[in-house]
Parts: structure tokens; sequence; C-alpha cells
């Protein structure tokens, strides 16, 4: 897997000794998932407020989702828009799914761009679904990781309560919360997702 990260990272995210900035030396940290997780009640829309900077994600303010549940694909079809660094507005739609593998709340997250085809974790840790979800997505393989995490929040405010509860959730789960930077969510958004 450590060998696909690399292959797939774009040309931009690739450091000068050919591993790109995200895969650091560690271990994915074990977190625990959501009990009873209910994909029905987890769709809507979700606003990025803190996160673990993702070099995949081509948006870094205004970041909000739709999470369209599908009873036939059991998962969601999910919309994500943002800004990017440019001030160009992006919009990328993808699918987040269980698999029997896992329990519900332990999901894969497929979304195509530019030349990542791959599907990674998407772990909800937890979630109350009016106000926070904290997710959790990991990959490790022969002393390396490529970590990511995010604080959803149903409201865009970045001072809300999701990211006070969400770095309790993570600093028990042994993620580091010192490595999350707040999401923008200024006037100048648009939340068309």
């Amino acid at each position: 897997m450590f060998t696909t990260l690399v292959a797939a990272a774009p040309r931009g995210l690739v450091s000068a000794d050919g591993i790109p900035d995200f895969v650091v030396p560690g271990r994915c940290a074990k977190v625990a998932n959501q009990d009873k997780f209910d994909l029905r009640r987890y769709s809507g829309r979700w606003y990025q407020t803190q996160i673990i900077d993702n070099a995949y994600q081509p948006y870094t303010r205004c970041i909000h989702s739709n999470y369209d549940y599908s009873d036939s694909d059991y998962g969601f079809k999910v919309t994500t828009a943002g800004f990017s660094p440019n001030n160009e507005y992006l919009r990328l739609q993808g699918k987040i799914y269980p698999t029997k593998d896992f329990p519900a709340a332990h999901m894969l997250i497929d979304f195509s761009y530019r030349y990542v085809f791959f599907a990674a974790p998407y772990e909800v840790i937890e979630t109350d679904y009016e106000t926070y979800s904290c997710v959790y997505s990991c990959i490790d393989w022969n002393g390396y990781k490529s970590e990511f995490g995010f604080v959803f929040s149903r409201t865009p405010q970045t001072s809300g309560p999701a990211n006070d509860k969400c770095a309790s959730v993570f600093r028990k789960n042994g993620v580091d919360f010192a490595l999350f930077n707040e999401v923008a969510h200024t006037a100048e958004c648009v939340y068309r997702a």
C-alpha cells in the first residue's frame, strides 16, 4: 500500500527524497468506532471545521459536503466543495460506504481526484448526528503512515461545539489534535454541494 501511496502522489506532493510529505514514520492510531452507527441519521450537510491537512483534498476553505444516503447502494453519494488556494470553487463527487469486513462506522471513501484512484478508510469515531462528527482516515505500512483527521459540524462555525468535542475524542483515541488546522468559513463562502 505504501508503494501505491507513493506512486499515486501527484508530482507537487513528493518531497526531495521521493516520499510524499504526508507519509511519515509511525503507525495509525487504533481508534474506536461509533457504536450502532446509523447511516440514515448521518446523511445531510456537513461542514469541515478542522482537518489534518490533506494533499488529496483540493480545497482549503469553505469546505462542505452533502451526504446522500442510498438504500440500494448501502452508503452515501457525497458531493464535497470549497475554494482552492487559488480561489477557484471546486466540487468533487464520490462515494462513502461500509463493507462487510468492518462495522458500519468504519467505511471506505472513494473519490477520484487527479491521479488518485484508491479507496481509503473513513472511520467515524464518534458523532451525535446533529452537531459533530469526528472522522479518522489512516493507512500504515512498514513503519510509515498516511494520517488524516476531520472535524465535521452541522454548521460552518469554526469555534462551535464540534471542535471542542472532537478535540477530546481524538486525544482520547491517541490522535494528536495539534496536527489539526482550522478550515476558514467566512462571509464569502458559497455552500452549493
